[in-house]
C-alpha cells in the first residue's frame, strides 16, 4: 500500500499542475493553435493519470483505452506546434485523431467476440504510437539548430525524451501483451513518476517565462513580425533602446554589426548559412547571437530571420523590369534559398501572394523602372 500511495500522490500532483496550465491558458485567452494543443495535452495528461491509476475500475476500460490510444497523436501535434513556428493545424490532423479513437473503440467493443483479431489490432495501435513518438523526436532534432528561444531549447529535449519514453513504454507493452499502464501493474509507479516529471517540466516552461517589456513602440512592432517597420527598430536598437527581457539588455553594437552584414554585405545570400557561421563572422559566441536575434529583434527562428532579408531581396528583383525574363527559381537561388518549394511557401506567407503573382502585379504598375524607388517602396 505504501507504493500505491506514492503512485497516487505523483498522479495527483501531476494532475494539479496540468489543470493549472489549462486554467492559465484560459485566463490568458490566447486563441492560437499552440495554446489549444497545449490545453489538449494537459487535459490528456489528467485523463491519463486518472484512468491508469491503481484501483481504477476495469469496467471503464472499454471507453478509456480507445481515448488513451489517441494520446500519441495529440502529443505529436503538440510537438509540431511547439517546436515548428511554421506549423499550421489542418483538418486532416483532427481526422487522424478521430480515426485512431474510432479504431480503438472497434477493438475494445470487438474484444469479447474476436479476441485474436483485437489483439492484432492492438499491435497496430502500438506501431502507430511508436511512429508518432519517433516523428515527434525527429521534429525536435530537425528544428534544434535554428531555434533562437533559449528557454525552449533547454526544455525541449528533456520534455520530449520523457514523453517519447513513456509513449514507447506503452507501445512496447502493446507488442508484448504486458499491461504496464494497467491498474496495479508493476509499471504503474514508473508511469506515474514520468507523468509527474512531464507536468513539472511543462509548468516550468510556462511559469518561468520572463515578462516581456517593450520599452518603445518599435520593439512591439518587430515582435509582431511587421517586416516593413523592422529597419526602424534596428536603428533604435543601435541607439541602445531595445530591451525585451527587463533583466537582459541587448548589445547595440552587435545589432549594428549584424545589420551591416545583412543589409550591406548581404550575407544572407550565402548558401547553407547557419547561425554558427554567422556567429563566427561576427566573432561572438553563438549563444550571444541567438540572444541578440531573439530578444533584440523578436525572432524565434533563425530561418525566419534570414527569410526576412531574402524575401525583401526577391521582391526587389521581381519588381525590376530589367529582370523580367529571369526565372523565379534563379531569383530565389540568388536571394539565398536552396530550392523553389521553401521560397514559394515563405514568400506567400510573407506577402499573401505567390512570387509569380507578385511579379505580375508589380510590373503592371506604371513608372516602376527606377530601382531606387522600388527599394524605398518595399523597404
Amino acid at each position: 500500500m505504501g507504493l500505491t500511495a506514492i503512485d497516487l500522490g505523483f498522479r495527483g500532483a501531476a494532475s494539479g499542475v496540468f489543470l493549472l496550465i489549462v486554467l492559465v491558458a484560459l485566463q490568458r485567452r490566447i486563441p492560437n493553435q499552440n495554446a489549444l494543443l497545449g490545453m489538449a495535452m494537459s487535459a490528456g495528461g489528467v485523463f491519463y493519470a486518472i484512468v491508469t491509476a491503481p484501483f481504477f475500475p476495469k469496467a471503464s476500460w472499454w471507453w478509456t483505452l480507445p481515448i488513451l490510444s489517441a494520446m500519441p497523436a495529440v502529443f505529436w501535434l503538440w510537438a509540431r506546434a511547439a517546436f515548428d513556428d511554421d506549423f499550421v493545424l489542418r483538418r486532416w490532423h483532427g481526422a487522424l485523431w478521430l480515426a485512431i479513437v474510432a479504431f480503438g473503440f472497434a477493438l475494445s467493443l470487438g474484444w469479447p467476440r474476436w479476441p485474436t483479431l483485437a489483439k492484432g489490432g492492438g499491435k497496430v495501435l502500438a506501431i502507430v504510437a511508436l511512429v508518432l513518438a519517433l516523428a515527434a523526436a525527429a521534429q525536435t532534432v530537425k528544428t534544434w539548430r535554428v531555434d533562437l528561444v533559449m528557454r525552449r531549447r533547454r526544455l525541449r529535449l528533456a520534455m520530449l525524451a520523457i514523453n517519447v519514453a513513456m509513449i514507447g513504454l506503452v507501445a512496447v507493452a502493446g507488442f508484448a501483451d504486458i499491461p504496464v499502464a494497467a491498474p496495479g501493474a508493476s509499471g504503474s509507479l514508473p508511469t506515474a513518476l514520468s507523468l509527474f516529471v512531464v507536468a513539472m517540466l511543462a509548468g516550468l516552461g510556462l511559469f518561468s517565462a520572463p515578462a516581456a517589456v517593450a520599452v518603445d513602440d518599435a520593439t512591439a512592432a518587430i515582435a509582431s513580425g511587421e517586416a516593413g517597420r523592422q529597419a526602424r527598430v534596428a536603428d533604435r536598437a543601435a541607439a541602445g533602446r531595445v530591451i525585451v527581457d527587463p533583466r537582459v539588455a541587448v548589445d547595440p553594437i552587435l545589432l549594428r554589426r549584424l545589420d551591416h552584414l545583412m543589409t550591406v554585405e548581404r550575407t544572407y545570400r550565402q548558401e547553407g548559412l547557419a547561425i554558427g557561421t554567422l556567429a563566427a563572422r561576427l566573432d561572438v559566441p553563438e549563444h550571444r547571437l541567438r540572444q541578440a536575434i531573439n530578444e533584440g529583434l523578436g525572432y524565434r527562428n533563425f530561418n525566419a530571420f534570414l527569410n526576412r532579408y531574402r524575401i525583401e531581396d526577391a521582391k526587389l528583383a521581381l519588381s525590376d523590369v530589367t529582370q523580367r525574363e529571369v526565372p523565379v527559381l534563379t531569383i530565389a537561388m540568388d536571394a539565398g534559398f536552396q530550392s523553389i518549394g521553401p521560397f514559394n511557401r515563405a514568400f506567400k506567407a510573407e506577402t499573401g501572394v505567390t512570387p509569380t503573382e507578385f511579379r505580375r502585379e508589380a510590373l503592371s504598375r506604371p513608372g516602376r523602372t527606377d530601382i531606387s524607388e522600388l527599394r524605398r517602396e518595399i523597404g
